[in-house]
């Protein structure tokens, strides 16, 4: 690279040399060489020393001897720049433009061409071309900062930067204030409205600001914020800038690049540095630049190992907004570790956390303005509800990951609450997959993996799909079939809802409170003999308890012949408390039934029974 630069130097300086001999004197011998970055000037000390207090003092230095040759190090702008200061000095016209005023600034303050040794001198021609001419204008503002960039710190210190930068923000808010000012119209009520057009008005700018380099377009995005220039139109230019220096000047996510990115060395210091640059100067409103483009900027970081502010700042900010996130954005790949998981889980994760606790977050900011949305700080159920969705398909894309550990799994599982899931057939389906993908997992993980699961909250094809699983636990099959039963009969009460000749069986039925779907016939058909077996059951634990009443009705009456002792009536207000407990529960409204009635109501049941069945 050393060679390179001298080459294009010595280049430069032949081209200076040749332009030179067109205006030169040739009629008066020079008397002095001057040297500058590898080429020779042959000129006259009169002019030089009239105009240059450097040259002055380095000719005044040698009055003893005779000075032929001045060699000037470190020149700004090199063999080009003294060509003009030479020009100058001999009073040949030259034009003072946007790409050569920075080098004149520059060049003139090192030869000390102010007016303390000559009026009009080359500084103050150039300082006022910089203030009357190029300030007034954006597009020679951002032509003169790419002049600068090789001329720091000098140009920096004569305030040429900054003159620059000021102008350029301070015309950008301008416009926009124009620009807003030109969209407002009356309408028919008399209100003052704000004509609908692209966001873009008054941003033209932002194409122009793409071709500075990052640590000047920095310093212009800074003073735009403090102009008050709108965060949209800073999103905006944040995003141009980042697609041309990531994508099209570099290799990084360029896929047509032949070039092989090695994420170890230190070959991609520019990316990071756009890349933590781009994030600190991201506007503190949500929805100002695409989730996406945050998600790119954060797999950028996490390959280029960026620092940990940045990386949090971005996962802090991709966390207010997940719920608009797709399952692509969260497919972060993970770069570095050989042995670890295809995709980075621990980045998701942190990214979850600050989703569910936004409201812990956020409370601690001392701005108010941070994140700022009509929103409230905790994220809603609608928010909630497509998270939850997202993270279930997160967890069905990750989960055949070999390298993914089960407390992984679980935590990005668990870190939604409860009511996030309405429906459970997501995670089940997640839970399922990485169930086939580890079948070396014991039966404890099995049954940690399934505690995860709402089995009445799942769907009636993927209960019926989990009731025949023999990858659950033995835990959960017993509680899917469980909830399969209630959900079925159910199904039969809601069968009889609308019909006025509903079965009197039918009342003491449970309601899992879990409505299925329709059954079909043959499925109705086994679930009407199941139940009419429980029946038959329930029948014959009737008929044991009408035997036993009726045996102690028997004793009671021949009790009754026997005594009419206080004590015998003590003894029948107790079994008249048994009996009505029965008729309470049997029957309505009979408080003494007889052994006719009793057996009139058994054989009502039985005929019920056999005719369902």
């Amino acid at each position: 690279m050393d060679r390179t630069d001298k080459q294009q130097q010595l280049s430069v300086a032949k081209c200076a040399r040749q332009r030179y001999n067109d205006w030169i004197f040739h009629d008066v011998p020079s008397d002095i060489t001057i040297e500058v970055s590898g080429g020779t000037f042959s000129l006259h000390k009169f002019p030089l020393v009239a105009r240059s207090g450097r040259i002055r003092k380095l000719v005044a230095e040698h009055r003893d001897s005779v000075i032929t040759r001045v060699e000037l190090l470190n020149l700004p702008g090199g063999a080009e720049s003294f060509e003009l200061v030479a020009k100058f000095c001999y009073g040949i016209n030259f034009e003072i433009t946007s790409a050569n005023v920075a080098q004149l600034c520059c060049v003139s303050d090192y030869l000390e061409m102010n007016e303390e040794f000559s009026k009009g001198n080359l500084a103050s021609r150039a300082e006022e071309y910089l203030e009357s001419i190029v300030c007034k204008n954006l597009e020679m503002c951002v032509e003169v900062l790419q002049q600068c960039e090789n001329l720091l710190p000098l140009a920096d210190e004569l305030k040429v930067v900054s003159c620059c930068i000021d102008a350029i923000a301070s015309k950008a808010c301008a416009e926009q204030i124009a620009s807003s000012f030109s969209r407002l119209e009356y309408s028919n009520s008399g209100r003052l409205n704000m004509k609908r057009q692209a966001k873009s008005d008054g941003d033209w700018w932002i194409e122009d600001l793409s071709v500075l380099r990052i640590d000047l377009y920095q310093r212009v995005i800074t003073a735009m914020k403090c102009r008050g220039v709108r965060p949209e139109s800073i999103g905006a230019s944040l995003v141009n800038y980042a697609q041309k220096e990531l994508t099209e000047k570099s290799s990084l996510w360029n896929p047509s690049s032949q070039t092989k990115v090695d994420f170890n060395s230190g070959s991609n210091g520019h990316e990071k540095l756009v890349v933590e640059t781009i994030v600190s100067l991201l506007p503190v409103e949500k929805l100002i630049v695409p989730i996406s483009f945050l998600f790119g900027l954060l797999r950028s970081a996490v390959m280029l190992d960026c620092n940990s502010s940045c990386r949090l700042d971005l996962e802090r900010r991709i966390g207010s907004q997940l719920d608009i996130a797709t399952l692509d954005d969260l497919l972060i790949p993970s770069f570095r570790h050989a042995g670890d998981t295809l995709f980075d889980v621990d980045t998701v994760h942190r990214i979850l956390v600050n989703f569910s606790q936004q409201d812990d977050s956020e409370d601690d900011l001392e701005d108010a303005s941070v994140f700022e949305s009509d929103s409230p700080h905790a994220p809603s159920q609608t928010a909630l509800v497509k998270v939850a969705k997202l993270v279930d398909n997160y967890l069905a894309e990750i989960a055949p990951d070999a390298n993914l550990t089960l407390s992984k799994f679980i935590v990005i599982a668990e870190i939604l609450p409860t009511h996030a899931r309405t429906v459970h057939d997501g995670l089940y389906r997640a839970i399922d997959i990485y169930l086939k993908s580890h079948q070396g997992l014991s039966e404890l993980d099995k049954k940690k993996l399934c505690k995860l699961i709402d089995f009445q909250k799942l769907s009636q094809e993927a209960g019926a799909h989990a009731a025949q699983n023999e990858r659950l636990s033995l835990q959960s099959i017993v509680q899917v079939l469980y909830f399969e039963q209630l959900r079925l009969r159910n199904s039969l009460c809601c069968s009889y809802g609308e019909d006025d000749q509903k079965p009197t069986h039918q009342s003491w039925r449970i309601s899992s409170g879990v409505l299925s779907a329709a059954m079909s016939p043959r499925d109705n058909y086994a679930s009407l003999r199941r139940e009419n077996r429980e029946l038959k059951l329930e029948l014959a634990r009737l008929r044991m308890r009408l035997n036993d009443l009726e045996k102690e009705h028997v004793c009671m009456k021949r009790d009754m012949a026997k005594s009419s002792s206080r004590k015998f009536m003590s003894s029948f207000s107790k079994k008249i408390g048994k009996l009505s407990f029965f008729a309470h529960s049997s029957s309505r409204g009979s408080s003494s039934p007889s052994m006719h009635s009793h057996r009139t109501d058994s054989k009502v049941i039985e005929r019920t029974c056999a005719s369902t069945d």
